[in-house]
């Protein structure tokens, strides 16, 4: 990047930020643009599923979804709606409560007492490590540092994990148990996998017989573009490579309906399906069917999920465009940084001068704009280079956006004027 920086135009620049910092810095601004939430006008598409069922409509094909039981995978009706949506064949396909995050926690648990299929033992005593392909989802590396698994990072190509890196670790080391991956729309760089990834990943030599690939598609459903990404079918890819219990599939509408009140899926192979359902007898009696109805009756098919994506894609794609417009105009002639431009997900993800994405941060924390810390995206927070820094255009309005934006590429430039002018 620093090979490209025109120093003239970036000292000319840096005089105008300082002028401009001074006005954020005393105008009292409150502005956060941390995490990817939903706005309040998306959470307002979902308002009529507080209604969808009126007293006396809680007859599932099941029975009655008030009651215990009765649908061990949940409700057939919703996997029915979910299934070609997530690219998981129906009897695959596991509905849950609202988060994703909470079945790869308890997938995790579960596997150090309990020997996955194809596996010797359960990981319990045992060193246990996880590739964590970077910069990634802080949520990820931080289940694993809770349990005591040690991450290992590898790096990030356009088209999804650096595959080499990831063959030779996992083919040399039985303690590696696993991979972490965001798909489609990956958090946050924004790329989706390319099909040569897929099949590497589903087809790979392990030296753990029990290995799986943590396949969290949060975004399946999640574009931005009239024309979204296509993502392979990572089960598909297992099955042909003749690894079908590979991969564990995960997914939820916590960023599509509410985000407390959602559904979550888990999908995999029939014999991790069934080892899953054996483990999670002993959580819970089953899910919450009744929340499950709601969803039924308030989207009705899969094409009543697409098109109330597509008013998703309404309210999102115009801050999208914000973010790209901001940063091409403050930053894309000083080449002082560079970005992604999703066609889906939450996030977009901006590279800065090497070494200034933690004073960018404190700075724009100084001037009121609350950013994501600098290395989230890493394992235990060390991003090496310290360039990475990951926006959330979601939650706050167009308006607020824009001026926090304003800040960001403010702090930019200010922070690459001190790294390369001033050093």
């Amino acid at each position: 990047m620093t090979d490209r920086i025109d120093r003239e135009a970036l000292s000319a620049a840096r005089e105008s930020a300082r002028q401009r910092y001074e006005e954020f810095a005393s105008s009292g601004l409150k502005l956060d643009i941390t995490r990817g939430k939903p706005c309040s006008a998306q959470l307002d598409l979902s308002e009529d599923m507080l209604v969808a069922l009126e007293p006396g409509d809680h007859i599932a094909e099941e029975g009655d979804t008030r009651n215990y039981g009765g649908a061990p995978k949940g409700l057939k009706a919703l996997r029915e709606i979910f299934a070609p949506l997530v690219d998981v064949p129906v009897d695959q396909l596991v509905a849950r409560d609202n988060s994703s995050l909470s079945l790869m926690h308890f997938c995790l648990v579960s596997s150090f007492f309990h020997t996955l299929p194809g596996g010797e033992k359960p990981w319990a005593g045992e060193k246990v490590r996880f590739l964590a392909p970077a910069p990634g989802y802080d949520r990820h590396f931080a289940l694993c540092e809770e349990l005591g698994i040690e991450l290992i990072q590898v790096g990030m190509t356009p088209e999804g994990p650096n595959m080499d890196e990831v063959e030779a670790f996992v083919a040399a080391d039985p303690t590696i148990k696993g991979i972490w991956c965001v798909p489609k729309y990956n958090n946050p760089m924004g790329m989706t996998f390319g099909d040569e990834v897929v099949e590497r990943l589903a087809s790979m030599t392990t030296a753990a017989p029990d290995f799986r690939v943590y396949w969290d598609n949060a975004y399946a459903v999640h574009d931005l573009t009239a024309e979204p990404d296509e993502l392979a079918s990572i089960l598909d890819a297992c099955a042909r490579a003749g690894n079908p219990d590979r991969a564990f599939v995960f997914a939820s509408t916590s960023k599509v309906t509410f985000a407390g009140g959602g559904v979550s899926f888990f999908g995999s192979s029939l014999a991790n399906v069934e080892w899953f359902l054996a483990r999670d007898a002993m959580r819970s009696i089953g899910p919450d069917k009744v929340n499950q109805l709601r969803h039924v009756r308030f989207f009705g098919d899969s094409d009543g999920v697409r098109a109330h994506m597509q008013r998703h894609r309404e309210i999102l794609e115009p801050k999208f465009e914000s973010v790209a417009k901001a940063l091409a105009t403050d930053l894309g002639a000083l080449g002082i940084a560079e970005w992604s431009e999703p066609n889906g997900g939450y996030f977009v993800s901006l590279d800065v001068v090497p070494g200034t994405a933690k004073r960018v941060v404190q700075l724009a924390k100084e001037a009121g704009v609350a950013l994501t810390p600098a290395g989230a995206t890493f394992p235990g927070g060390a991003d090496l280079a310290d360039r990475n820094i990951r926006i959330a255009p979601s939650f706050p309005t167009t308006e607020e956006l824009e001026q926090a934006l304003d800040v960001l590429t403010t702090c930019v430039v200010l922070a690459a004027g001190e790294k390369i002018l001033d050093e």
